[in-house]
């Protein structure tokens, strides 16, 4: 395993200890060249492993092309076409209904125009099949918890970026499944608008982190005993990742292999802060800056 132990001195945030949510062990993923003028295979990524634990947030940075998200789409059976994908293992859990039990954002909204923010929000709930009068219950507990109760009717262009966001967020956890999978879901807002996304979201909770009432999203499938959600968001941003996350895993250049697997600490983050800067960048070119 590639992975490096987190040597921080200063205590760690709450340790989960339920049994992986979701595992990879030795992936790796190439794209074969094509045709006789294509250049050579490229390989994504390899020999990765991850593990994350129900009721955990788990961070994945890297630098721009490592297979952050190719890793992500892995884990939500969305492989890529042409991708040739080797592994020992890579487990994701399955829902109640039978369905995989996991649940993708990706960077854009994806709001579809012709229909209002509610109707939006149910747009993955009515796909897995579940039941009309739950969703309804879910969406009307989740647009308070989300800030937009009263723009339930709103079309997606009424909405501001932060608003727009949100409601993909929504719709994302809305269907109840036991894993979220974001791609850089604050990416093409603007450096003020993310920065209060990202308080907003670190207040929410997403993972529940093991408290037997689960996630706060208002679910009653989630409210039973053991622990929440899995969380694993792909960011470029070093603080976001380190304000959200109870670990970061950092990826090298491609291929993306693991060269750091980081919990962080309560308190100061400033030496992770060091520590993931330096195995983003080892030569040292990152300097002071926050993104990644």
């Amino acid at each position: 395993m590639t992975t490096s132990p987190s040597t921080e001195a200063v205590p760690a945030r709450e340790d989960v200890t339920a049994g992986p949510a979701l595992e990879v062990a030795g992936l790796t993923v190439t794209f074969p060249a094509v045709g006789r003028r294509a250049p050579a295979d490229v390989v994504a990524l390899r020999d990765v492993d991850l593990r994350v634990a129900a009721g955990e947030f788990v961070a994945v940075v890297g630098p721009s092309g490592c297979g952050k998200s190719t890793l992500l789409r892995i884990l939500a059976g969305l492989t890529p076409a042409g991708a040739v994908v080797q592994a020992r293992a890579v487990t994701s859990p399955v829902g109640p209904d039978g369905r995989r039990g996991t649940a993708w954002m990706p960077q854009r909204d994806g709001l579809l125009p012709w229909r209002r923010a509610w109707s939006n929000a149910l747009v993955g709930a009515r796909i897995v099949g579940v039941e009309r009068a739950v969703a309804d219950e879910r969406a009307r507990t989740l647009f308070r918890a989300f800030g937009l109760a009263g723009f339930e009717r709103a079309w997606p262009h009424e909405l501001s970026g932060g608003m727009r966001q949100r409601l993909a967020l929504l719709r994302t956890c809305l269907p109840g499944r036991p894993v979220l999978l974001l791609v850089e879901p604050f990416g093409a807002l603007d450096a003020i608008t993310r920065r209060r996304m990202n308080a907003w979201l670190a207040g929410l909770d997403l993972a529940g982190h093991g408290r037997a009432d689960g996630p706060t999203d208002g679910s009653s499938d989630d409210r039973t005993e053991g622990p929440g959600r899995a969380v694993v968001l792909v960011t470029h941003d070093v603080d976001e990742a380190l304000l959200l996350a109870d670990r970061v895993v950092v990826l090298s250049d491609r291929p993306g292999r693991v060269v750091l697997d980081l919990r962080v600490p309560r308190g100061d983050p400033s030496g992770a802060r060091e520590a993931l800067l330096e195995a983003l960048d080892p030569q040292g070119g990152t300097g002071a800056s926050g993104g990644a």
